[in-house]
Parts: structure tokens; sequence; C-alpha cells
């Protein structure tokens, strides 16, 4: 037994698990038994033991049929009157082992576990609590705090050490209870309606404070924006609202031009008019005839003298510093075409809801939503240029009119705003509160991608996507197929081998590839057989890599041997699960301006793997969505939706052989085992391409089965080098990642708000 476990309480769940209110016994599930919340937040007295002070390890997986819930464990401390509780939370992970460490400051008297705070079913499938040598327990808070929290990730462990211990003597408390409290504030699961009220106050409340200091720039400097408003039978309060917000706008130099497009309710009209006389920026078009919101927007259009305009609905409402803020950008940005913001919701009391954080520019996000949505802020130019609003698109005009510029648009024209400029209505009926109440705008959707696709020249086909709202395109390849070689490391594994091996081969309904198993110097008589079994498909070779692992020179040594235009990374303990996986890859590989094109990777319980890779989360990158059911939309759907990636993993990644070796392909030298899949993204993204990722490829992927974890203190050692070149190579590209957001945190892989 090692020094550090001083002994062990192990739940059994028959015995010890005692139902205390709100809970139904369901079947039996696994190793523990299934349990339905009637109430939510069940609570469980798990023991009838006491605890002495100290340090401990709380190990606890729970399976549960929602999301983003949070388990607790409930600690009674000292005795009668001067007792209390404490709670410790623990953000779940569907099917994995979740472990943190506790300290009892005082000794424990009872203990309760709240296995999931939400109503549904779960499971409690394992649960022990292992008491700790106090230096043990130092060690592992240092670790995660390097890693995992802000103000000390990239430090080492003795720079966390006394980093906690000067800032605890600054503020005149003890080291161990910062450390401790630091600590916990990585478990911390953000909840986007509860921390978002935070949020405003402190992010926002900052911003216009500042805002409300700052004057307008010069007249000569000053940018014209104008804002275009269509009308119809408007409700009043709701129409008012909006204008107001216009007016409300801490930035002068505004046009407001409104068409009402034949509204029936002439104290709409009058209403409008009221408006017009008392304000000279405020134009109003009265449409003689109805002809739906883009002709009405067109002939709002034509009253617009801004260089910018933008776009406000009826019963929606501006920031108040929202003009100025955009006038900002504009001016640290003049090659600007497109700005576009942050938003939420505002519900029918008013209340701000569900903020969407958007990434930077995202073309095929774009293909597949209109992720931009509002606030967009276009050149006036560019607008009339492309022929304003099609009639005909009615419910994604908006779209349509992005999708007509988008062969003008770049990285280097587009800004985003990080922002929460505009505010969306959301009432009984509306899109925004549900995205399926107009399907009518769906399909208008899709004749606009078709007809960018048309416009542009380029062979593909358009669907619905998975999610409302949403669409596929499916590229088309060239005739002969491109020859894809898929190489695969490995040394012994014929147990993952094997199945990764045969269900590539029977499941894979793209036919023209060859692949390369890349032997690292198997031993294993089953391996060694199973290569010579193998071997005569025509589609297999097997080749022998006689150096010590080296995950990269592994696969350039395969790059060299590979007879395709495309290559194809993938470990040996990866299993398809849809037989078109690799013609989804191949098409979006060969498409000229992408380079790098990832899968959608799930664990063997269905919850997610691998849905893009984030820079910046625990210090260098981690994986979108990670722990996520296969079957939830993730992030404002993003988990269903093919778009762009700063980077994804090399477990399953597919690339056109001429840029793999336009960028000199893996790193050898600096990153032999972890981040090289991810150096190489950010390498071929540099050259100037982008990479992809698709949810329309997947696949089961058992992580770090054929070479291990990294559990012991050599290989701890090397992952930290190689982090740290990573770091000192690609810098501050680590912490603002364009395909994520500055408002959401570095710490969890969710999507959740940054602590503030």
């Amino acid at each position: 037994m090692l020094n550090f476990i001083k002994s062990i309480f192990r739940v059994d769940l028959v015995s010890y698990l005692r139902v205390k209110a709100g809970i139904e016994l369901a079947a039996p599930k696994g190793q523990g038994y299934q349990w339905l919340s009637l109430t939510g937040s069940p609570r469980f007295q798990v023991s009838e033991r006491s605890f002495p002070p100290g340090w401990y390890m709380l190990e606890l997986q729970v399976a549960y049929d929602g999301g983003g819930a949070d388990a607790s464990l409930l600690a009674y401390m000292g005795c009668g009157l001067e007792g209390g509780w404490d709670r410790i939370s623990l953000p779940l992970r569907t099917g994995r082992i979740v472990k943190r460490i506790v300290y009892f400051r005082e000794k424990v008297t009872e203990l309760e576990l709240v296995p999931v705070d939400d109503r549904g079913c779960f499971s409690v499938d394992h649960f022990r609590i292992v008491r700790l040598a106090p230096w043990f327990a130092y060690d592992r808070l240092a670790r995660r705090l390097s890693t995992m929290h802000p103000e000390f990730r990239g430090l080492g462990k003795l720079e966390v050490l006394a980093g906690v211990k000067c800032k605890a003597k600054a503020q005149g408390g003890s080291r161990y209870q910062y450390a401790l409290d630091r600590y916990g504030e990585t478990f911390v699961r953000r909840r986007h309606d509860r921390d978002y009220r935070r949020w405003i106050d402190k992010v926002e409340g900052s911003t216009q404070l500042l805002s409300s200091k700052a004057t307008d720039s010069s007249a000569k400097e000053a940018v014209l924006i104008s804002v275009l408003l269509p009308t119809f039978n408007s409700d009043i309060s709701q129409l008012k609202a909006c204008i107001e917000s216009v007016l409300a706008q801490t930035y002068q130099h505004w046009q407001l031009c409104i068409a009402d497009d034949a509204s029936t309710d002439q104290q709409v009209k009058d209403c409008l008019l009221s408006y017009q006389a008392s304000d000279p920026r405020i134009q109003v078009k009265l449409r003689e005839k109805n002809g739906h919101i883009a002709a009405a927007s067109n002939s709002a259009l034509e009253l617009v003298e801004g260089e910018f305009v933008t776009f406000l609905d009826h019963d929606d409402a501006l920031a108040p510093n929202a003009l100025r803020r955009i006038s900002d950008f504009l001016l640290d940005n003049p090659k600007a075409l497109l700005v576009y913001s942050d938003e939420d919701k505002i519900d029918e009391l008013g209340e701000r809801f569900a903020p969407h954080f958007k990434p930077s520019w995202n073309p095929d996000l774009l293909l597949s939503q209109n992720y931009v949505c509002h606030m967009t802020v276009l050149k006036t130019e560019l607008v009339r240029d492309v022929g304003g609003f099609t009639v005909g698109t009615e419910g994604s005009q908006d779209h349509d009119l992005l999708l007509r510029c988008l062969p003008t648009l770049n990285d280097e024209n587009v800004v985003h705003i990080p922002e929460v400029l505009y505010h969306w209505r959301a009432v009984t009926g509306s899109t925004a509160q549900d995205g399926a109440n107009k399907g009518y705008a769906a399909e208008a959707g899709l004749r606009a991608l078709d007809g960018y696709l048309q416009r542009t020249g380029q062979d593909a086909k358009t669907e619905l996507g998975i999610v409302p709202n949403s669409y596929r395109v499916r590229w088309a390849l060239p005739t002969p197929e491109p020859l894809v070689s898929l190489l695969v490391p490995t040394r012994d594994g014929h147990d993952i081998l094997k199945p990764c091996v045969d269900a590539i081969l029977s499941k894979t309904e793209y036919s023209n590839f060859e692949l390369l198993i890349l032997d690292n110097q198997s031993r294993c008589k089953k391996t060694l057989q199973y290569f010579r079994e193998i071997s005569r498909d025509s589609r297999v070779s097997v080749h022998h890599w006689n150096h010590s692992f080296n995950y990269s020179s592994i696969n350039n040594f395969g790059a060299k041997l590979a007879k395709g235009d495309i290559l194809g990374l993938v470990n040996n303990d990866i299993e398809p699960i849809n037989g078109d996986w690799l013609r989804e890859m191949v098409s979006q590989a060969y498409r000229p301006e992408i380079g790098c094109v990832g899968a959608k990777l799930y664990y063997p319980n269905d919850t997610v793997q691998h849905g893009g890779v984030i820079l910046g989360i625990g210090g260098v990158a981690g994986h979108a969505h990670k722990y996520f059911h296969r079957s939830e939309y993730g992030y404002f759907s993003r988990l269903q939706l093919v778009q762009n990636f700063s980077a994804v993993t090399g477990a399953c990644l597919l690339v056109r052989k001429s840029i793999f070796e336009q960028v000199g392909g893996l790193d050898e030298k600096h990153l032999a085992v972890a981040f090289n899949d991810v150096d190489l993204c950010l390498k071929i993204r540099a050259a100037g391409y982008r990479n992809l990722w698709t949810p329309f490829a997947e696949l089961y992927h058992h992580e770090s089965a054929s070479r291990g974890a990294d559990d012991t203190l050599a290989k701890r050692r090397r992952a930290q080098r190689e982090a740290d070149y990573l770091r000192s190579r690609w810098g501050s590209l680590l912490d603002t990642d364009p395909a994520y957001n500055p408002n959401l945190t570095l710490v969890h892989e969710d999507f959740s708000l940054i602590s503030v």
C-alpha cells in the first residue's frame, strides 16, 4: 500500500445509501442502482461513522440522463449548535470517475451525498473516500492549479506553491486555505442563467461606466451608422421600446431608417410618424403594398445615408453603448466590411438570458447556420453591390445577405466584438423563443445556401441539418475519387488494433483507400500473426519502425510511404460508426481552402471525447464538449454543426499530403507524443488554410489505450516539456482562440462562462 493512502472508506450502495426524500428506486444498473429523482437534489446519507480532520480524496461516478449537472458532498463538522454543514461540489462527467481533494477542518460526524442536483434518472456507480498524506494533497493541489486555474496556469509546481504562499500572506490568511479555495474554483461548473446575471453586473457594469465617460469622435472621424428597421402591425409597446433603445445610444452619429410594410394598424403608422417628427435622424417610409420583410428592408435601405448599415427587428433592442462600440471597432479596423457582436435574449418581463458568445470569423459555421445573426453591421456599399435583400428568402433574409457577401469576406475584413450589444426579444411564438416556430425560414435558408453554391460555382448539395434552422453541405468529389492513405501506428495491442482495422475495412463505404499499419517494435505473437493475416487484404500493408516511440516520427515515416493524395492519421484504438465517415472527411479535405479535417469521436459509453480542439483550455488545449452525450446539441448547437476550429485531434485527422509536406509534417524533435496534432494544425492555419471539424464522421475512440496514460514521473515531465514548447512557439494564440470566445472559460470544456 502506498504510504500516502492512510485509509479507505468505500460506500456499499445496497447497505449504506438511504433514501431521504423525493426518491424512487428503479431497476438495477451496472454495479449500482438506478434512482429516479422526483424533486431534484436528492440527498443520501452515506455513512454513520465519523471522519477525523485531515485531507481526503473524493471519488464519484454517476450516470445521469441529463446534462450539465453537479454532485455535492455535504459534510457536517463539529457538534450540536456549534456544528455546521459544508457543501463540496463536483461537476459530473457521465460514465467517468471524477475526483476532488477535500479537507475536513474538524471531525465530520455526518456525511451525505447529493448525486445530482437536478431531476431525472441516475445511478451511483462508484463512490469512495481515501484519506491522504498532506504532502500528497499539496502536490495534487499544485498540479491542478498549474493546469486549470488562470491565476497559476503554466507555472511549475514550486512556482505555484511559492505564489500561493505569497498571495495568502498578502491577504493575511492561511496558505493552505488559499490554495484550497483556488482549487475549489476549478470545480465550479458555470451555469449560464445564474452566472450571466453576475457577468452582466461585473463585466458590463465596468464597460458601460467607461462608455459613459467617453466622448464621441470628432465629426471628421465619426462614422455614420444607419439602422434599418422594417415594421408591420408591430406591438406598440415593444416597438416603442425598440426605437427608444436607438434614441438612448451613447453614440450620436446614427440614422434610423424605418420602412413600414403597409400596416393595417393605424396606431403603428401614427407612432412612427410621431418619432420622425421628434428627431431628424429618424426617417420613415410608409409602403403602400405589403411585400414582406425582404422588400420592406430594401425600402429602408433606400433611405440609408450612412457608410455602414445595421439591422434591427421591430421588437428587439440595442444595448445603450452598441453603436459606440461599433464605431470604436470600425475606426480601429479601417478595412472592415462586416462587424458583428455577441447577443442575448430578453423575456416578457425584461430579464436577459441565454447569451450567445460567438467565435470570430468562421465561414464553415456560417454555411451550417447563421451564427452571426445579431448584431450585424455591413458596409453599405457592399450591401448595395450584392443587390440588397432577396425577395423570397423571408425568414432567412439576413443569412442570404451574408452568403451573398461571403465571397468578399475574410479574416482581414471581418471583425467580431465579444460584447453583448443586441437583445433579441423572446416572446410567445417568436423565433428567439423557439427556432422551430418558423419552419419556412429553414426552407428559405436552404434556398439561400443553394444560391451561394451556384453563384460561386461549387459542386455540392444542401440539406437540412440535425438541429432546427441548420444546414448540411455535401461536397462532391472528383472522378476518380482521390486515394486516401490511412496511417495507423501500433505496438502490440492486438485486442484494440484488430477491432480498429477490421471495422475500417468492413464498415467504410469509401473504397479508394490504403491502410498502412506502422509497427513500432511489436513482440506480441497474436499481433504478429494478425499482421500476417491482414496483409492478405490488398488494401493493407505493414511497415516496421524499429525505433523508440515517437508519434511524430512514426507518422512522418508513414507519410513518406503513402501513395495517396490525402493522408489520414488514425489511432489504433479508433472504430468507425457510420459507413460514410471517410467520404465525409475526404469531401471536406479535398476543398482547396481546407487544411486539417477532424471527426466526432466518442468514448465507448457514447459521450463525446472530441468535438474539436479549443486552444488554451487547461493551459494548452482541450476538447470541445467533452463528456457531453453524443445526441446533445451542445453550445448553440455547435456539437451538431460543421465548423472551423483552430485545431482537431490527430486521433482521426485527414489532410492533403501536399499541405502536410508544405509545413514540414509533425514535429519530431519537440513534440514526440503530445500536442503534435495541435502544432500541425496551427502550422497549417498559419499557412493560410482553414481547419475544419465535422460531426458527420462518427467514430469510437478508446483514448490512450495504445500507449497508456501519463502516470509516471518521466511521462509527466515529458508532457510538461511538450506543453511548455507549444506555449513558447504559439504564445498568446493559445489564450485567444478565434474559434472560441474570451467570455467563455478556459478551465472547463463545456462552453461555460468565465468566473467573474
